[in-house]
């Protein structure tokens, strides 16, 4: 168990980094769907907006 210090750092870092824990969350949650969860018809509409979101990244440069 964690002890009270380290709670309390723990939550410190969260409220600090709100954006940064969203994006960790977020990356979990998706590699989790892609291999437990997804069919064929989910994985390949994955790659279709993958493709897309780098091409349009791409544009931007």
């Amino acid at each position: 168990m964690a002890s009270k210090a380290q709670l309390k750092a723990a939550e410190k870092w969260a409220e600090n980094n709100k954006e940064k824990r969203k994006i960790i969350t977020y990356r979990s949650y998706t590699k989790k769907f892609i291999n437990e969860l997804a069919d064929e018809k989910d994985l390949d509409k994955i790659i279709e907006m993958v493709k897309s979101k780098k091409q349009s990244m791409q544009k931007d440069d």
